[in-house]
């Protein structure tokens, strides 16, 4: 297992996500206790030693899976990691309860790693404001030893990210955030990166695989990546990508099964990182798949001086090209609720203004009705 330095300790590099834990008879919410303990004793016995949870993953069943599981091992042996879930704004103000429930459930008397979880553009207000005393209370927690390391994970777009930072990024130790050989340009991780590193501010990565998209490509595409790495996997070169990025300290993976936990562990038995001519062979792949579902706009904002609507059309052509590649998710409604309803899609009156001042001919209006069509589908 490579092993990454932080604050003089030694992180695994590949972390054991509990997001995706198998399941009894489908239910996201029933963890198979005996599959999922198969899982964590192999990574404990590969030398994973960070573990990752949330308050929301498996509807509240991951947190207290994972500390039955962890009981076993000598405190020491692992870090354990959880977030206070202000993805649930009904959650500002209650982060103390949340916080000793998370505790209990996790049946520890500290948190190695503590983040403030998804921080985006519908709570980032409410994490600012200092009424909530979220920040506060956390780093008191800090001070007194139930955490160990303060940070934050992110799927906020860079304005979001920068307000946050402008805050708290003196106190924060550590940013989770979803990065791949895809979103390194898509979902500008690549500049979210450079953002931290402006704050000495390490990286830990989720959706590697971005929800196992990555783990299958198309054949042609396949087979160039077999040409420079015959012994590499698809899912390899996934994580070769990351270890290529020298921010990155632990990345972690939701595995759902032992024989992912085993290969993941095979891969992270050696650093590889990509060549400059391999990194180029993924973008130009990872930019075939982005414009064969994406929308060209350069957002040259032509159109939004034509809108009698006002609508921030390339915001919301972004945002439509994410949910169509992504087949739908959470990021494009999550950025929407932080927006008043007149200027979501749906207020599009179809005039077609817009679309005649377009130099790359994009039929707007079609476009704002197929993306509230496809966010009514996924409500």
């Amino acid at each position: 297992m490579i092993y990454k330095e932080f604050r003089g300790e030694k992180l695994s590099a590949l972390g054991f996500g509990s997001m995706r834990m198998p399941v009894v008879g489908g239910d996201y919410g029933k963890v198979d206790y005996k599959a999922a303990e198969e899982m964590v004793d192999e990574a404990m016995r590969g030398g994973v030693n960070y573990y990752d949870t949330a308050w929301g993953y498996h509807d509240g069943g991951a947190e207290p899976a994972i500390g039955t599981f962890l009981k076993q091992y000598p405190r020491k042996s692992f870090n354990l990691a959880t977030k206070f879930p202000g993805y649930d704004l009904s959650n500002m103000g209650k982060v103390r309860e949340i916080f000793h429930a998370q505790l209990e459930k996790c049946g520890v008397e500290y948190f190695d790693f503590y983040l403030m979880h998804n921080v985006c553009e519908m709570n980032i207000d409410a994490y600012l404001d200092e009424k909530y005393g979220t920040f506060e209370y956390l780093n008191e927690q800090r001070k007194e030893g139930r955490i160990r390391h303060l940070g934050f994970s992110a799927h906020g777009d860079l304005p979001v990210l920068r307000r946050f930072l402008e805050k708290y990024g003196a106190e924060m130790e550590f940013c989770q955030l979803q990065i791949n050989w895809l979103d390194w340009t898509f979902q500008h991780a690549k500049e979210k990166v450079e953002l931290l590193k402006s704050y000495n501010i390490p990286v830990w990565v989720m959706e590697p695989l971005r929800g196992g998209k990555l783990c299958s490509l198309a054949a042609e595409d396949g087979q160039a990546l077999r040409a420079l790495r015959p012994q590499e996997s698809v899912t390899g070169w996934a994580f070769r990508f990351l270890q290529s990025v020298p921010e990155v300290v632990v990345t972690l993976s939701g595995m759902s099964s032992l024989e992912q936990v085993r290969e993941n562990i095979k891969t992270f038995a050696t650093d590889a990182p990509l060549t400059e001519a391999e990194r180029a062979a993924l973008a130009a792949i990872a930019k075939r798949m982005t414009e064969k579902e994406s929308l060209p706009c350069t957002a040259c904002r032509y159109c939004t001086g034509h809108c009698p609507k006002h609508l921030d059309i390339p915001e919301l052509i972004k945002l439509y090209n994410e949910h169509r590649f992504t087949g739908g998710g959470f990021i494009a409604p999550m950025a929407l609720s932080a927006l008043p309803g007149e200027k979501w899609p749906s207020a599009c009156v179809g005039c077609g203004s817009c679309a005649k001042v377009c130099p790359q001919r994009i039929d707007i209006p079609g476009m704002m009705k197929d993306f509230t069509k496809r966010l009514q589908q996924s409500e």
